[in-house]
């Protein structure tokens, strides 16, 4: 099955959602929303279970293996050149099946008018995905088999005659991910790690593929967590990018964040952020919050 046919079953699948999650065994902790409170993950900028910005095994929502959780979305990240926002959506189908969807939008603000594209030009894009976790338990079971996901985002640009300004080569992508998450509960750490296979210039909102490079390309992104009690976790995060466009340099991203778990229904997530270069706008570091619902 080709990487555009797949996109095109994700882009069918996917329903208005986003994130948290854990583990099948945590139906031994209750029947109604029965994962274990911050064993399930917050939500990425592309509606993903996960960190903020790195994708987690983890399958969205509350619920176990016993019925279907789900959880919606919205996150601000506020930089000194730009105001990238996120919201959405995702379902979790018997903690093995995981559906979501995001909006991304990007406020250019003055760097807009610099690139000619007009001062406050929002770019926009929509992020189709699917995840199924294949083997292993987050937080149950061996400590030294992790949960292991497999997963896709179809990524959609609504603006490709900005994407054709800067050099790339196409207005939408699919990025394919292997995923591994562990939580060890003893030792209240969290780690995990994630291979995507990718070829969009910041997340595609620039588009993917350039005059530097128009295939795929593998990246890397991590996590680690420390859990101080049953409500707060502590933790930072790295994510490789490519750097396809020859008019802008892409860095790559870091994070440390803080996520609180007000109930068990709604969790809120700061972090300070590193974006690096984005469009000739040097050194984009500034806050992340997100707020996130889930059932």
């Amino acid at each position: 099955m080709s990487p555009s046919t797949v996109a095109g079953c994700i882009a069918k699948l996917a329903v208005a959602i986003t994130v948290v999650t854990a583990s099948p065994a945590a139906a031994r902790e209750g029947r109604a929303g029965g994962k274990l409170m911050l064993t399930n993950a917050v939500t990425t900028i592309e509606g993903s279970s996960g960190g903020g910005i790195s994708t987690w095994a983890l399958i969205a929502g509350n619920e176990t293996v016993d019925g279907i959780g789900g959880s919606a979305h919205v996150s601000v990240i506020l930089l000194p050149d730009y105001r990238w926002e996120s919201h959405g959506a995702a379902i979790g189908v018997h903690d093995r099946l995981e559906l979501s969807y995001a909006r991304q939008n990007l406020d250019t603000r003055d760097v807009g008018e610099k690139l000619g594209i007009g001062r406050g030009y929002t770019l926009n894009q929509d992020v189709f995905g699917a995840k199924l976790r294949v083997v292993g338990d987050a937080v149950y079971g061996s400590p030294y088999l992790p949960q292991i996901a497999i997963g896709a985002q179809y990524k959609h640009n609504l603006d490709p005659q900005i994407v054709a300004a800067v050099g790339g080569r196409h207005a939408s992508g699919t990025d394919i991910y292997v995923a591994a998450t562990k939580l060890l509960l003893r030792q209240s750490i969290l780690f995990g790690t994630t291979i995507r296979y990718t070829k969009a210039n910041q997340n595609g909102l620039l588009g993917f593929g350039g005059d530097r490079g128009s295939n795929r390309t593998v990246q890397v992104e991590g996590t680690l967590g420390y859990q101080i009690s049953r409500q707060l976790v502590v933790g930072g995060e790295y994510r490789s990018k490519p750097d396809n466009l020859g008019f802008a340099k892409e860095n790559d991203w870091k994070t440390a964040y803080a996520a609180y778990a007000i109930s068990k229904n709604l969790t809120a997530t700061a972090a300070y952020v590193d974006l690096g270069s984005i469009a000739t706008a040097e050194r984009q570091r500034g806050g992340f919050l997100s707020l996130q619902t889930a059932f």
